[in-house]
């Protein structure tokens, strides 16, 4: 048996007819709608094995047979039917849908939670046992969509309701409910713990490991609501159910051996009245009593304390039966079908097998159920084939299998063990003992299959088709009677709660879910039927029917319907007993394979053929496929024909009598022939039709089209001709009326102007003569006055200047006297003392001269110094130019290269003293440091929250995106409709049509005014009623959103202010500490020394480096020294670097410096004096003897600092030599060991000596060469990078040559030899704008947007030209300051675009188009906003152009949300056409020929779907992907608008093909995984190629590119493990070990993936969060931004071509 493996140890076969399926006793994700979606449509062998393809091949075989159809789930219990067949609903209800709008689907699969919930238990071998058995039928119409569905129960286990097992449970609902008793809700029902409730903790396990109580119960009422089970009723039955577990707590207290009583106001006891409604007394009277009827009397007879327990079970018992039974008739009636039907596919889940330590009457009728069914499967599968190919005289070998007939006889037949137990219950002292007895009387020694235990007389054996079962005949006649006390019942049915009568009244006249109908199958629609009046005592006849009759029927009934369907059957396999996860047992696997029938269906699916025709019914099918000439009379000759022909390997098919045999893949393939041929003659017919209907409407339009011009054109031309006469005439009316009035006019301004002038005149003469007058009398005056005050002044200034004349006199006079005085005085002292200091000039003078002399000297020697320094220098620089000379024949570049890093060593070795040196200055800035340390910590903080900020931003403008997305929808399902509304309710006139509008209905969502036109009629203000209703539902959630990312954006600005204040302030604080001046003078003379030293050291390190760097380019080889060599390049670096750091340090210095003479400036006085009048009190103040002294020795101390400069400078060059001589003494030692190496390769013989030489130039010319493909490559790219701007720059030329040849009129061309001079024209200065209409708004939208042809634009005119056009007449409405005007153009642009994307949707070229124009546009408004932040980019004169009375904000928000659904709606139009050449080309086509190698073996029907789809390749993807991008690039879009594009369609390309690889296991190989390595790669040479390489493309192809590498690498050891963890990072776990299980060796030096490995992988990956869905989402959209794009394009130069059809706009 061969043996599939779907995911991690889920095994899943095919087997014949029949799917294995084992329990992994986990969770697995291979049930998403991806996977149902992926198996929809297939054939069963295409596929791998799954219950879908089970219920696939059933929903196919029910539409093409037009036959039912059933699903037979089997096998023990816990082997997983239940889900199984839940999974196969599920399938119907997705595949399928419904046929109405009550989600038919929704409440089949919600039918699931409720009976699991009422009908499911916990037993020892299985968590969700199903304690009934159902078969559900689902009814579908005849367009085979789900109508219905009907479901019948069969032998509900009502004892596990007062008892269960150990480590056994009740059924859910009772823990649901417990675990839900906080809830407000239930605070009525008085609940509490399981532990605390008789009847839910006898097993002594209330929970189960991974449930929660609580969450199953919410979907139980979830499902309850759905099925149409109101609230009250919900109520209603969770009420009953606390009242069966109050009742269970009731205890009874015994009087004597026989009666017993209640203890008074119990509170279990009164808690269940309350809860049923029922009194108190009554209940508690008959729990203890019962009534006895005779002949003639009746009586109430006590009982016993243990048949109080009992009866107190019973009616427990019955209660959760009825109860069970009324929510099966209303989930009946909730899925009841409502039309006819036409056909149904069955379910059938009932219990599997079962043996306990204690089996009972439940496992009996179980195990009786599955012999029937075992005995329906036999039928099936072996007697019916056998019997069918011996009818029909096939070549067959007859096969024993086991019958278990002999033990269904045993069981049912008369005398049988089911007879023997009814009449046992009839008779009136009958027991369980008497009834074995009467069993091994009967049976024992007699039946083969009937045994008795050797240590009981209460038990027998029965051997099963399974295995050998002992039951306990304890408890047989009393579950079999199901007898419950009359008087108990009365008392319910008396109850004021409404709900419980209805379960009990009319027993005997409901229709009970395991009674049966006289027909073959139970109607969907079962309604209760009343029969007549029947006889007394019929009615309790018939209630008095066993529950093993019942039963029996039931199972009769079952048959009938299995037998009257096309069964599939599928066999679940418990891999343990313990339900350990992925664990198998071999042994135990086999028992039940063997019990299941599967080996013998192996032995008959070897040789059979499962699929036959009769001769007719082929004939009938297959007739499109036979051509006249092959009709033949004979149906059977004929079919022997076509066959022969359509099937050339005979053994496929076999002819029988009547029927044609096939086997297994043959109609598959007959059916694929018969469907490529109808659908040929289908598409001929569309053709042909189309065509006639197309010419037809043609015609019809150009012939009205004809007729309209022609009226049009008549009326037209009379209305300019009368137009003209009118003209005309009002011009003669205007010009004489005009020259009337302006000629009285001028008249009277004439006449009032002459008299004002007059008037005037005399005025002003009058004025003139009075103020003359005046000024000559004034004259007169000021003459006699001005002479008189002269005269005063002059004597009284002449009498002040001679009295200070005198003062000034005498005061001279004293001052001589005086000094005449004290000079007579005071001669001879002067003259003695100043002979002493002349004596002390002299020697001060003498030693001045002395200190010059040492200085002179001093200098000298300095200099001889710097003499000899320098011969030395050049002696040992000559000592190292010979040594590197010789060096260079024996060393290499690499040892160069050394030798100089280390030289540049001890370079940095200097320099880190220097700084550290210059560390003692900068003490005082560690303030400053730490505060800016501090500041950028909080700009860290800031940049962090920023990040995280425009995260949130992209997971909001996602959410927005799909909002929008989902809004387009619904507004285009609204369109759709109001279109067949108009269709439906407008009835056109005769003679007249109503015109076209470019206005759509959804005006308002992007408009802000709610105007209607007149022209629309009523049934459009009808219909938009219910859509502005809905309108501002989704206009306020457009708003919220678009406020939300405005707040955002807010706080994002905040967020960078408060940064820039940061940094502001740490820029003041910086400057306070740098004006801050040192206060002591001994810190700034130390600074300058410091200075100093520091400036000496950078000249020193400069000049050695740059004598270094040029001994470097004198001395070097050429080889090393070359531009291109890599020594040269890193030994240039690192000196540039040492180079550009010591620069650093230069002006740091230089900062250091000016820093210490503005300190100095500070602390000195401000002084105003210049410099020669400080220095003439210096030499005043000096005549003091101390000063003198002072000079002295500040002279010495100068003469001391300049001889520690020579020191220093002496010191330095000591260790600059001694470093030379180290260097020296380096090179010395490293041309020794050359040498040595040298003589050491002498020494070698010859061949090895060639050897190591070919092995020194092999590595030499290997780098070489690499070097130069590397420059190849890069000139490669650069040519190509020149060749495309060299066609973008001829383009543009040509379109100005173009240009300019329209411009230039027929005339100036002739012309232009002879006057060149006039060629160059002054032209009209445009500001860019263009003027149009009111009444022309319609026709340049129709023109230039519903009627314009992309691929002429994008070829001819200049990308975004409508763009451009459609703004220039933005800004004309602007302009005019006309914001009506604006509204509707703008609302007209956008509805136009919004119009052809949906005529035009599925064009890619038409929605590029309008993608790159309406972001162009975007740009536009953005660049002309006004707003600063958009205005950078633009040149002065496009600031002129900016709007200026309009904010269009609004406007741009939704233009770029219609850019979202145009992009959107490209990658949908993207999607459609990659999405049938993906698989195809990266899959299933051989780009490298001879890869694949052979085909795997063990798969069936593979090849058809290769040799179908192998019409594309990776040529045409690529091929696909150049066109995209070139109409995309020629249209204009923005390069990153188009890297958006591109990383989105390598997403699709990635997911399909991964999705398809992880559902396909001959896809899983070797060869086949570097075939997708070398697709891969082809598809990242073109991204290369386009220079999209940052696009991020090639990230979402990543796990594609691991899964390759996955099916490549080594799978054996650990460390393989290992490395595929760290390796598979891209990877969920599911896909990672669905690849490892579907690998499948092709080559001989493959091997399988053993199961060892992947657990090892199961291991390590199990920490890992990764999602744990199998499959891609191949249809998510990555969300879309627009960066600002400004556009250079002058708006003034662009020129509207007469293409267009636009001439009745202006440019202004």
């Amino acid at each position: 048996m061969v043996t599939a493996i779907n995911n991690s140890f889920w095994f899943i076969s095919f087997v014949g007819i029949v799917l294995v399926a084992i329990n992994p006793y986990e969770q697995l994700p291979i049930y998403g709608e991806d996977i149902i979606n992926a198996y929809s449509g297939q054939n069963m062998g295409d596929m791998d094995p799954h219950i879908f393809a089970v219920a696939e091949e059933a929903y196919k075989q029910m539409a093409r047979d037009e036959r039912n159809q059933s699903i037979i789930v089997s096998g023990e219990s816990g082997a997983g039917k239940t889900v199984s067949a839940k999974y196969a609903m599920r399938y119907f209800a997705t595949v399928s849908g419904s046929a109405s709008e009550a989600n038919v689907e929704e409440k089949v699969l919600a039918s699931n939670p409720i009976m699991e919930s009422i009908g499911n238990a916990k037993t020892t071998r299985n968590d969700n046992s199903s304690r009934f058995g159902k078969y559900i039928e689902i009814g579908f119409d005849k367009r085979y969509r789900i109508i219905g569905a009907n479901m019948r129960t069969y032998l509900l286990e009502k004892s596990r309701v007062v008892f269960q097992a150990e480590e056994e449970r009740n059924y859910h609902i009772f823990y649901q409910l417990c675990a839900s008793a906080a809830l407000p809700e239930f605070k009525t029902l008085r609940l509490g713990d399981a532990n605390y409730f008789h009847y839910t903790k006898q097993g002594g396990s209330p929970v189960i490991d991974g449930v929660n109580d609580a969450k199953e119960m919410v979907n139980t009422r979830q499902a309850c609501t759905l099925l149409g089970i109101s609230d009250t009723y919900q109520m209603g039955i969770f009420r009953i159910l606390a009242g069966i577990l109050h009742l269970g707590n009731v205890e009874f207290a015994s009087r004597d051996s026989d009666s017993c009583t209640v203890p008074p106001k119990h509170e279990p006891l009164t808690i269940f009245c309350d809860l049923m409604g029922v009194e108190y007394e009554e209940m508690a009277h008959w729990l203890c009593h019962r009534k006895l009827a005779t002949a003639t009397e009746t009586y109430i007879k006590p009982i016993s304390k243990l048949h109080a327990i009992n009866a107190r079970d019973a009616l427990a018992k019955h209660i959760y039966a009825n109860l069970f039974n009324w929510i099966v008739d209303h989930v009946n009636k909730a899925l009841h079908a409502t039309v006819k039907q036409h056909s149904f596919i069955g379910v059938l889940d009932i219990y599997g097998f079962e043996t306990f330590e204690i089996n009972s009457f439940e496992q009996f009728c179980i195990n009786y159920a599955n012999e029937k069914l075992q005995q329906q499967f036999n039928m099936h599968v072996f007697k019916l084939e056998q019997e069918e190919y011996m009818k029909e005289q096939i070549p067959w070998t007859l096969i024993d299998f086991y019958d278990n007939q002999p033990c269904i006889n045993l069981i049912e037949a008369k005398m049988g063990i089911l007879d023997l137990l009814d009449e046992e219950c009839k008779m009136p002292k009958g027991s369980d003992d008497t009834w074995a007895q009467k069993l091994y009387n009967t049976h024992l020694n007699k039946c083969a299959l009937f045994e008795k235990p050797r240590l009981s007389n209460k038990a027998f054996i029965i051997k099963h088709f399974a295995d050998k079962v002992e039951y306990q005949c304890e408890g047989f006649l009393e579950k079999n009677k199901d007898t419950v006390y009359e008087e108990q019942i009365k008392v319910l049915k008396s109850s004021k709660f409404k709900l419980l009568p209805e379960l009990f009244q009319d027993e005997e006249k409901v229709l009970s879910p395991t009674s049966a109908t006289p027909s073959g199958r139970v109607p969907l629609s079962r309604t209760a039927v009343k029969p007549a009046k029947a006889r007394p005592g019929q009615a309790s006849k018939e209630h008095k029917k066993t529950v093993g009759h019942q039963f029996r029927n039931s199972l009769h009934l079952l048959m009938e319907t299995l037998n009257a369907t096309t069964p599939h059957y599928v066999r679940c396999i418990k891999p343990n007993d313990f339900k350990f996860p992925f664990t198998f047992d071999e042994k135990r696997a086999v028992q039940q394979l063997r019990a299941c029938g599967v080996l013998e269906t192996i032995r008959i699916s070897a040789a059979g053929f499962p699929s036959r025709w009769t001769y007719q019914e082929f004939f009938s099918r297959y007739r499109v496929l036979m051509k006249q000439r092959d009709v033949l009379s004979d149906r059977k000759q004929t079919c022997k024909n076509v066959l022969e022909k359509l099937i050339l390997d005979k053994d496929k098919y076999q002819f029988g009598k009547t029927k044609i045999f096939f086997r297994a893949g043959q109609v598959a393939y007959l059916e694929k022939i018969r469907a490529d041929k109808l659908r040929a003659a289908c598409i001929r017919i569309q053709k042909t039709i189309r065509g006639w209907l197309m010419r037809k409407k043609y015609v019809r339009m150009r012939k009205a089209a004809i007729t309209i011009q022609r009226y049009v054109r008549g009326y037209q031309a009379r209305c300019y001709a009368k137009f003209l006469r009118r003209t005309r005439a009002a011009i003669t009316i205007q010009k004489f009326q005009r020259m009337y009035v302006v000629r009285k006019r001028y008249q009277c301004m004439r006449d009032a102007t002459i008299a004002l002038q007059a008037l005037l005149r005399g005025y002003m003469a009058r004025n003139k003569y009075q103020m003359m007058l005046r000024e000559h009398k004034s004259i007169i005056i000021q003459k006699h006055i001005r002479g008189w005050l002269a005269r005063v002044h002059y004597r009284r200034t002449l009498k002040a200047i001679v009295y200070l004349q005198c003062c000034y006199r005498r005061m001279m006079a004293k001052r001589e006297l005086k000094k005449l005085k004290i000079e007579a005085r005071s001669v001879e002292r002067y003259k003695k003392l100043h002979i002493g200091l002349e004596n002390k000039i002299m020697q001060l003078q003498r030693k001045i001269d002395e200190q010059n002399k040492e200085y002179k000297s001093l200098l000298e020697k300095l200099s001889n110094l710097e003499i000899t320094y320098s011969t030395e220098t050049e002696r040992l620089r000559s000592d190292v130019e010979r040594l590197r000379m010789s060096e260079e024949e024996a060393k290499n570049a690499t040892n160069r290269v050394l030798s100089l890093q280390e030289e540049i060593a001890k370079l940095r070795k200097e320099l880190h003293q220097t700084q550290t040196e210059k560390k003692t200055i900068e003490e005082w800035a560690d303030k400053y440091k730490h505060e800016t340390e501090q500041a950028k910590t909080m700009e860290k903080k800031l940049v962090e929250e920023t990040k995280q900020l425009e995260l949130d931003l992209n997971d909001e403008r996602l959410r927005y995106q799909n909002l929008l997305n989902e809004f387009s929808r619904l507004e285009e399902r609204y369109d759709d409709l109001k279109d067949e509304m108009n269709l439906m309710v407008s009835i056109p006139k005769p003679g007249h049509k109503r015109t076209d509008s470019t206005h759509s209905s959804n005006e308002s969502e992007y408009t802000f005014s709610s105007e209607i036109t007149e022209a629309e009629d009523l049934p459009v203000r009808m219909e938009q009623e219910p859509s502005e209703k809905k309108a501002p539902l989704d206009m306020s959630l457009f708003l919220k959103l678009q406020k939300r990312v405005t707040e955002l954006e807010q706080e994002k600005q905040s967020l960078q202010d408060e940064l820039d204040r940061k940094e502001e302030q740490a820029l003041r604080a910086k400057a306070k500490e740098e004006e801050r001046p040192p206060i002591r003078g001994a810190e700034l003379e130390y600074e300058s020394l410091k200075r100093q030293e520091l400036e000496s050291e950078n000249k020193k390190l400069k000049n050695e480096l740059n004598e270094l760097q040029k001994a470097l380019t004198e001395t070097r080889s050429p080889e090393v020294t070359a531009p291109g060599a890599p020594a040269y390049r890193v030994l240039l670096d690192q000196l540039t670097s040492v180079s550009e750091e010591l620069e650093v340090r230069k002006e740091e210095v230089l900062i250091l410096r000016s820093q210490l003479v503005s300190q100095k400036e500070a602390i000195q006085p401000k002084n105003t004096m210049t410099d020669s009048t400080i220095l003439l009190e210096d030499v005043q103040k000096m005549k003091d003897k101390g000063e003198i002294a002072q000079a002295y020795i500040g002279l010495k101390e100068t003469n001391r600092l300049l001889e520690s400069q020579l020191q220093s400078q002496k010191k330095s060059h000591e260790n600059e030599l001694e470093s030379l001589r180290g260097e020296i003494q380096g090179l010395k030692e490293e041309n020794n060991r050359q040498q040595q190496l040298l003589a050491q390769n002498l020494q070698l013989p010859p061949e090895a000596r060639i050897e190591a030489s070919l092995q020194h130039e092999i590595t030499r010319l290997t780098n070489e060469n690499l070097d130069l493909m590397e420059q190849l490559e890069k000139q490669d790219k650069t040519v190509r990078k020149l060749k495309k701007q060299l066609k973008v720059f001829a383009k543009k030329i040509g379109e100005l040559e173009v240009g300019q040849m329209e411009n230039i009129s027929p005339g100036q061309i002739i012309d232009e030899p002879i006057r060149p001079v006039n060629i160059p024209r002054k032209e009209k200065d445009f500001q860019g704008m263009l003027e149009y209409k009111k009444e022309d708004e319609q026709k340049l939208v129709k023109n230039l947007i519903l009627e314009l042809k992309p691929r002429g634009v994008a070829v001819n005119l200049i990308p975004g030209l409508p763009a451009y056009i459609l703004f220039m007449c933005v800004r004309h409405a602007d302009y005019l300051n006309d914001d009506q005007k604006v509204r509707s153009l703008l609302t007209s642009t956008i509805n136009g675009i919004k119009k052809v994307l949906k005529k035009r949707g599925d064009d890619f070229e038409t929605v590029s188009f309008w993608l790159s124009n309406t972001c162009r546009f975007l740009h536009c408004l953005k660049q002309y906003s006004g707003e600063e932040g958009f205005m950078k980019h633009n040149t002065p004169r496009q600031n002129e152009h900016c709007l200026t009375n309009f904010d269009l904000a609004e406007y741009r928000q939704v233009l770029s949300d219609l850019a979202i659904q145009i992009y959107q709606q490209l990658v949908r139009v993207l999607e459609n056409i990659l999405q049938p050449m993906i698989v195809s080309g990266m899959l299933e086509h051989e780009t490298i020929q001879g890869v694949s190698g052979v085909k795997p073996t063990g798969l069936r029907k593979r090849t058809s779907s290769i040799a179908d789809e192998g019409t594309y390749t990776l040529d045409s993807i690529i091929r696909q992907l150049n066109s995209f991008h070139s109409v995309m690039c020629q249209h204009g879009m923005d390069p990153e608008l188009i890297k958006q594009v591109v990383k989105q369609m390598f997403y699709i390309i990635g997911a399909v093909t991964l999705n398809n690889l992880l559902l396909r296991k001959d896809m899983c190989s070797w060869s086949k995984g570097m075939q997708i390595r070398y697709n891969v790669s082809q598809l990242e040479e073109w991204l290369r190629d386009k220079n999209l390489m940052n696009s991020g493309a090639k990230e979402t192809l990543e796990p594609l590119i691991q899964a390759a590498q996955l099916l490549q690498v080594k799978k054996k050891t650990d460390e393989d493990a290992e490395a595929i963890c760290s390796m598979c990072n891209a990877l969920t776990t599911a896909q990672i070990v669905k690849v490892l299980n579907l690998y499948t060796p092709v080559n001989e030096f493959e091997e399988r993936v053993l199961v060892s490995f992947i657990r090892t992988i199961q291991m390590r990956l199990r920490d890992r969060k990764d999602s744990p869905q199998l499959l891609m989402d191949a249809k998510h959209i990555f969300p879309v931004t627009f960066p600002f794009n400004p556009s250079s394009l002058a708006l003034e130069t662009i020129q509207i071509p007469a293409s267009l059809g636009l001439g009745f706009i202006s440019r202004v």
